[in-house]
């Protein structure tokens, strides 16, 4: 009967210390809105109905771009910004040759400018420049589209991501980021920094594909890794795998348990029967 109790104890630990962990993302949405920076808004979906401007100047709706086909990575950036918008556009444009994924296959590449006074010309001559830093590879044009788009519409989209910004003279302050889309149009991740690691891309764009078929290696990596917001990149989650294990260990222990006592129970019957015909 102890040993009965002692098991029930540990495994309504182990359950509760697994799910309090993996709670701690469920309340990302809560945080206070800052000036500048991320207010992450995992779990939300854009509204289809906004309104961007290619690089050859025609109005394309978001649901025409986000197609239920393939999961996007958003870039925000401006197209004039002296600093971390060039780097990140470079390492967005260096990493697509190094991810086995393939851009317009497997995922698309959406990047709009935030600053309504920009062009689709000077969208279309920054999508000449970071092609051309694309190697190893060969994607379509449509696999990454750079927009432009007024005001109103610059101000629903960085909304719906949380993408917070301000104006400083010619320029602006805000954050080096890459927001990972659903099919549908669903945050699902961001990614910080300018450098990326073609592995957390790639587990990026996998994660955002929701459902979508992949090889098993990758399947175990989703379950075995998750995203780590402090780290800013996906980590082995240490606390899953722990809690996976402790569970196995403690029904591995019921088992030997149970067959250890049935074979003392059937030890004991075998010395009876010993006892009774001597």
């Amino acid at each position: 009967m102890k040993t009965k109790i002692f098991i029930f104890l540990i495994l309504i630990f182990s359950f509760s210390y697994f799910f309090e962990s993996e709670s701690v993302y469920a309340n990302q949405n809560d945080k206070p809105k800052s000036q500048v920076g991320i207010d992450e808004k995992l779990g939300q979906t854009i509204s289809d109905d906004i309104t961007l401007i290619d690089e050859s100047g025609n109005s394309v709706k978001l649901k025409d771009i986000i197609d239920n086909s393939k999961p996007v990575i958003l870039s925000l950036v401006y197209f004039r910004c002296p600093g971390i918008c060039s780097p990140l556009l470079s390492g967005v444009a260096e990493v697509i040759g190094k991810m086995d994924l393939v851009a317009g296959h497997d995922y698309k590449i959406v990047t709009v400018s935030f600053d309504p006074t920009e062009n689709y010309i000077m969208a279309a001559e920054k999508k000449k420049n970071y092609f051309k830093i694309i190697r190893n590879k060969i994607i379509p044009s449509d696999a990454w589209v750079f927009y432009t788009a007024d005001s109103e519409n610059i101000a629903r989209l960085t909304d719906a991501v949380g993408f917070r910004y301000i104006k400083q003279g010619e320029d602006f302050i805000h954050s080096g980021v890459l927001t990972m889309l659903s099919p549908n149009g669903k945050v699902v991740r961001y990614l910080y920094g300018t450098d990326f690691n073609p592995f957390d891309m790639k587990m990026a764009i996998i994660e955002a594909s929701e459902g979508k078929v992949g090889s098993t290696i990758a399947k175990v990596m989703t379950l075995c890794f998750s995203y780590d917001p402090e780290g800013r990149k996906y980590a082995l989650n240490i606390t899953r795998i722990a809690g996976g294990g402790v569970i196995l260990f403690i029904l591995g222990f019921v088992i030997f348990l149970r067959v250890m006592k049935k074979k003392d129970l059937k030890n004991k019957n075998s010395d009876n029967i010993q006892n009774k015909e001597n």
